[in-house]
């Protein structure tokens, strides 16, 4: 086993190894930019791949520190253990502050050398460079955390044979090992598009040719941060015992701040690539996409909020709330600058139009993130102005949230048959008759089956309604194309559009017509509960070298037995509930064991969940996941911008092949 001093000196080392080559790259690029050497630009490829070996040198120290349980560090003190298995060691460290620092830096140095592999060839043009030096910018701030206030090779007390393991919540489940990584691969990811548009604002180029570059990076930082969210659910409905897969905690609404201006762009630059227009817009929404990143990790990283996810109180704050002061009055600054070059040519002829419905589209995802922030930082600012503690739960999320839910259900069903330009009354008609007819009946269907509830009915209506405009589109892009109609922007992000409309129809079943009730069960008897019925087959203990627990064993509609557990974890002394669900096409059942039980009794209290439709959720979310996949491919048809003010360099396909043609299905 390698020393602790070795361990530790060896960690500082390659992250100042990587903090000088990132200090390096950066001014070696600025000074290069200045004097026009090309020769020297060629060199930051070098500094990015130096940058890029550090940080996985210093993840890989960490995690051989964690596996072979080197307790004279810190951080293996905090989160390590001898009794933990292989997999949740492994996973150990990013369960807490400073490890969970090196794993964005990790990704965000990786990051930093596929952009500089990738334009290899053009490193002496001025936006990609520039670019990099915001990559490596970044990249500095995150080595100097991982030196300074996040330091996860500091060294500990002397003496320490054992650790406590990380978080119980963070070593009973399989999804630990796949939510983090994928979350920051979505998070950091941002830092791409970010770089290349203060790049922009820095060269004058703004105009339509900077958003080739980054199109795809954003594209599929957009999609991990979609998968990471959906896995966070996931995991929430797994392992928590609530029954819920979102609970507006602050952390959780941390990531979906940048999720909703992520989208907005998403969505936005398709009419500056087609207009010329929204240029302002696109870039403020990058920028705050990217800001809002590391809001996000202010606010779950420096203990200023109390949540189940978020990590204890350090000193590591202040630093991310500079660099988040920083990064706003810089890029405002830069806009403003440019703000004579930054006029559209172009201006919307129609709110009837597929730009005025982006427009509007934009204005709802920025409206709705600055509600989800405000109600977020509210309690922190009236603690820091009247010091007293308050706080803003579900109830006013979710009734903020259903007047934005359903008018985004109808911008979607609207906006993809909409034309470019201006919609005639006659071609509106003729292209919305079946997708109405589709929400007539996913509104009729679920009352005949006894819904109520006008909200819930109405985006039931909605939902179909947008459903059956995205299938409209994508039956149309077959017929003419095959199955390779499905590839690119366009019909990619229809396949997005209807993963999100079962999203949402799953969400709103699942949590207006969820039933629960405590049941006391014994052995031998059956009860009966929302038309399932449930016996009790015997309550049993288990014991492992880091936990012991409870466990009923209960046999669903004469059955398969499933079994609801309370582990108590040694090292912490605290009862985590492990629910066990029964997963259905049209509802799932979902039982917790309440407390009291003991192995040998014959009777059991559990608690039944009956929730319509959760299924669907992973179901929307899978073909979200291939819609984005399909939209990062070019389809059958390109076309090149006119931007006089840039380089020619090819992009992607037209964003919409056969909407303009005034057909219906």
């Amino acid at each position: 086993m390698l020393g602790a001093t070795v361990n530790g000196t060896l960690g500082h080392s390659v992250l100042l190894v990587g903090l000088i080559c990132a200090t390096f790259g950066a001014l070696a690029t600025v000074y290069g930019i200045r004097t026009g050497d090309s020769r020297l630009l060629r060199t930051t490829q070098r500094y990015a791949f130096g940058v890029a070996l550090a940080g996985v040198a210093a993840f890989g120290v960490m995690e051989r520190a964690l596996v072979d349980r080197d307790f004279t560090l810190a951080y293996v003190q905090q989160v390590g253990s001898a009794d933990t298995p292989f997999l949740f060691n492994i996973t150990a460290i990013w369960s807490a502050l400073e490890g969970s620092i090196l794993l964005w830096l990790l990704i965000l140095v990786g990051y930093t050398a596929v952009i500089a592999r990738r334009f290899r060839k053009r490193l002496a043009d001025p936006l990609v460079a520039w670019a990099l030096v915001v990559m490596f910018v970044v990249c500095i701030f995150f080595f100097v955390l991982t030196l300074g206030p996040a330091d996860a090779f500091r060294a500990g007390a002397i003496g320490v044979t054992k650790g406590t393991g990380p978080n119980p919540l963070l070593q009973n489940h399989i999804l630990v090992l796949f939510h983090p990584p994928i979350l920051y691969l979505g998070y950091v990811g941002m830092t791409v598009p970010f770089a290349f548009a203060i790049a922009a604002l820095i060269t004058g180029r703004v105009g339509e040719r900077w958003l080739t570059e980054t199109r795809r990076f954003a594209l599929f930082a957009w999609g991990f941060l979609t998968i990471g969210i959906l896995l966070g659910g996931w995991w929430s409905y797994e392992v928590l015992g609530w029954s819920g897969v979102w609970g507006w905690d602050p952390v959780e609404n941390a990531s979906l701040l940048p999720w909703l201006t992520g989208t907005a762009y998403i969505h936005s630059v398709l009419v500056q690539e087609r207009r010329g227009m929204l240029r302002v817009w696109n870039l403020t929404l990058l920028v705050s996409t990217f800001a809002l990143t590391i809001l996000g990790t202010f606010l779950t990283r420096s203990g200023v909020i109390k949540s189940v996810h978020a990590f204890s109180n350090g000193t590591i704050g202040p630093y991310l709330l500079s660099f988040f002061g920083i990064v706003a009055v810089v890029s405002l600054g830069l806009i403003a600058w440019r703000g004579d070059r930054l006029r559209s040519p172009g201006a919307i002829d129609s709110p009837m139009s597929r730009e005025g419905a982006f427009l509007a589209n934009n204005v709802l995802f920025t409206v709705f993130a600055f509600v989800v922030l405000l109600g977020t930082v509210f309690p922190l600012i009236v603690e820091a102005l009247q010091n007293r503690t308050i706080k803003v739960g579900s109830p006013y999320f979710e009734s903020m949230v259903v007047p934005f839910g359903l008018v985004l259900l109808f911008l979607m069903a609207v906006a993809p048959v909409l034309p470019w330009r201006k919609a005639s009354t006659e071609l509106l008609r003729d292209r919305l008759f079946w997708p109405a007819w589709v929400g007539v009946i996913a509104m009729v269907v679920p009352l005949v089956f006894g819904a109520t509830g006008f909200a819930a009915l109405l985006a039931f209506g909605l939902g179909g309604f947008a459903a059956g405009a995205a299938s409209r589109q994508l039956i149309l892009a077959t017929r003419r194309q095959g199955l390779r109609g499905l590839v690119g922007r366009a019909n990619g992000g229809m396949v997005v559009h209807i993963g999100v409309i079962i999203v949402a129809v799953a969400l709103v079943a699942s949590t207006t017509y969820t039933h629960s009730s405590v049941i006391e069960l014994t052995v031998g008897k059956q009860a009966s509960y929302g038309g399932h019925t449930f016996e009790l087959v015997a309550v049993e203990g288990f014991t492992t070298a880091r936990s012991n627990g409870v466990r009923a064993k209960v046999r669903v509609d004469n059955a398969k037995d499933y079994s609801p557990a309370i582990t108590t974890y040694t090292a912490f002394g605290s009862n985590v509930p492990t629910p066990s669900v029964r997963n259905g096409v049209l509802d799932d059942i979902y039982l917790t064991i309440e407390p009291g039980a003991a192995p040998g009794d014959k009777t059991a209290t559990i608690k039944v969940f009956i929730k319509p439709l959760v299924v669907w959720l992973w179901i929307g979310g899978l073909l979200m996941v291939v819609g984005t996949g399909l939209s990062g491919f070019p389809g059958k048809r390109r076309r090149r911008p006119t931007d006089p003010t840039s380089a020619p360099i090819p992009i992607g396909p037209d964003p919409d092949p056969v909407s303009e043609e005034p057909v219906s299905v």
